[in-house]
């Protein structure tokens, strides 16, 4: 088990998520380039070594069911979470009421997304979902915000959603050790719904389309770049 990836994931959620309480909500340009370069990266390592990797387990037969699966679940999870995952913010002015329902939702995405980090090639994958966190805890924090918690809640809070990748990876690699007798034949098919939900939230950051549908530079350039990082670590890696 990696300290350096429990420390980075947390580190990177709540400089995401306290940085609400410096900057203006509306104000996150550079957020969605970091956005669009996060959800292209996810996409070229979930298709160049998620994919293949899990594939290569004894039970492939029924992986597929479960990528189908863990996309649908994305699915049903933004109903509550309302794309947070994408760095959408929401807010209810008039809304006091704790949204649940995001919080939940959000929680239970960061675990699962934590999971495949015990994978072969996680260290680049590790850099993807952390920098994927940054906008996702910011938009997160405004909402708590929007919803008028209370400042010192809200950080709470952060911390919290912080803290799931961490323990969805210690979880992870606890199954894939052994160490969770009764669970570790299921480790490749919990792979298929993490391969799932990642393909929903990357290809849905890609295809969005930018404000009044106009070709935007900047976010072509992060998406390329993105994607062109994963791919000079595939080719370093093939050729070892």
């Amino acid at each position: 088990m990696s300290y350096f990836i429990i420390i980075l994931l947390s580190v990177c959620a709540l400089v995401g998520g306290f940085a609400v309480f410096v900057f203006k909500k509306n104000n996150n340009n550079s957020l969605k380039l970091i956005l669009s370069f996060s959800g292209a990266y996810l996409f070229a390592i979930t298709v160049l070594h998620l994919l293949p990797d899990v594939y290569t387990s004894d039970q492939t037969h029924l992986i597929g069911l479960f990528i189908l699966g863990g996309f649908i679940l994305q699915i049903l999870l933004e109903q509550f979470s309302q794309g947070i995952e994408h760095g959408h913010i929401h807010t209810h002015n008039h809304q006091t009421s704790f949204p649940w329902g995001i919080m939940l939702s959000l929680c239970l995405h960061a675990f699962l997304e934590g999971m495949p980090l015990t994978a072969k090639h996680n260290q680049q994958l590790v850099y993807g979902i952390a920098i994927h966190h940054i906008p996702a805890a910011f938009a997160l924090g405004s909402v708590l915000l929007g919803n008028h918690i209370k400042k010192q809640s809200v950080a709470m809070l952060l911390v919290v959603f912080a803290a799931m990748s961490p323990l969805g990876y210690m979880f992870s690699f606890a199954l894939s050790n052994g160490d969770i007798q009764s669970f570790g034949s299921y480790y490749p098919y919990i792979m298929g719904l993490v391969i799932g939900i990642f393909l929903h939230i990357s290809t849905t950051i890609l295809f969005e389309s930018s404000v009044d549908h106009k070709f935007s530079v900047k976010k072509t350039i992060a998406v390329l770049l993105g994607m062109s990082i994963a791919l000079v670590g595939f080719f370093m890696e093939a050729g070892h």
